[in-house]
């Protein structure tokens, strides 16, 4: 251009051609850095992707085996034994604890976010920490089922409980255990409590219940407010222990009045050998007494069931 000079203005052409060129030059590095912007961000999606998705399943199989090990049912489809119920959570546990190289892999996609700055994730509300939290809760939870196992176990060899009546126990907790958080508050407790017989006076809420407060003692000293399910199986074990001696002695005691010790007693036996109101009351609670082969005695009575059903809770 053959522009003159102008009184106008202070601009000339080769000012604005250079200004052209350098505008020219300012939106090429801009849509250089946009670009470059664009894969980044791009990039940090894929990561924010890539760590969720790793991290719900994560996640969700926490759920999915909390609930197996707290859910009773899901323990007795497994088999009806407690040495196949400890088999099974021993499996289970295994199977925790290799899943900790999971939990390695969504630490270091974890790692990854935080060096390229990555504050949020809209895939997840699940982070590196509290997934570490939850997997080390969940191994804890199945070390402690396996020592609850073990403890049934035993309690059933050594101290003369029934294997029925420990799962009853199992399950009666697990169904009131309503979040599945492997443990009942106290309200949960006594519900529990006397869904399986124990006869606890309804009071006021607010005023004292010194039977139930004496059962605290045992399960919740501390009165942390909780019973977990190890402290409630040993208080129901020791407890059951204790009517299993107290029904041993009375059997040993009617076998001690019948003659030649028969696992029966006559209606003679009982009057000559306890007051007449005693007699009374065994002979219209005892069921009358059948031999091998489904014939009833005459005046021979089952004192063994009689004693058992008096124990039963």
């Amino acid at each position: 251009f053959r522009v003159a000079s102008n009184p106008y203005t202070w601009f000339t052409m080769e000012a604005l051609e250079e200004t052209w060129r350098n505008l020219q030059k300012i939106i090429k590095e801009r849509e250089l850095e946009l670009q470059k912007e664009q894969r980044r961000q791009e990039e940090n999606d894929k990561l924010r992707q890539e760590f969720a998705q790793h991290a719900n399943a994560f996640h969700q199989w926490i759920q999915e085996t909390r609930t197996y090990l707290l859910d009773g049912s899901c323990m007795v489809e497994e088999s009806g034994t407690l040495e196949s119920q400890l088999e099974a959570t021993k499996r289970k546990h295994q199977e925790i604890r290799a899943m900790r190289s999971q939990l390695k892999k969504i630490e270091d996609l974890g790692a990854a976010m935080e060096e390229a700055l990555i504050l949020d994730n809209k895939y997840t509300e699940h982070s590196t920490v509290g997934l570490a939290q939850q997997w080390d809760q969940l191994d804890q939870l199945g070390m402690r089922m396996q020592h609850n196992l073990e403890q049934q176990i035993q309690a059933r060899n050594t101290t003369g409980v029934t294997e029925e009546a420990l799962k009853e126990f199992s399950m009666m907790f697990k169904h009131f255990d309503k979040d599945k958080s492997g443990r009942l508050n106290h309200q949960e407790f006594k519900s529990c409590l006397r869904s399986l017989g124990y006869d606890l006076p309804m009071v006021e809420e607010g005023e004292p219940d010194p039977e139930f407060e004496a059962i605290l003692d045992t399960v919740d000293p501390n009165r942390d407010g909780h019973v977990s399910l190890q402290e409630y199986m040993a208080f129901m074990i020791s407890r059951e222990t204790e009517n299993v001696k107290s029904s041993e002695e009375i059997e040993s005691a009617f076998r001690a009045l019948s003659s030649e010790g028969k696992a029966y007693v006559t209606k003679e036996e009982l009057y000559q050998n306890l007051s007449r109101e005693q007699a009374d009351y065994c002979i219209s609670h005892m069921k009358p007494y059948m031999d091998s082969k489904g014939r009833e005695l005459p005046s021979a009575y089952d004192y063994v069931e009689f004693t058992r059903s008096l124990f039963v809770n």
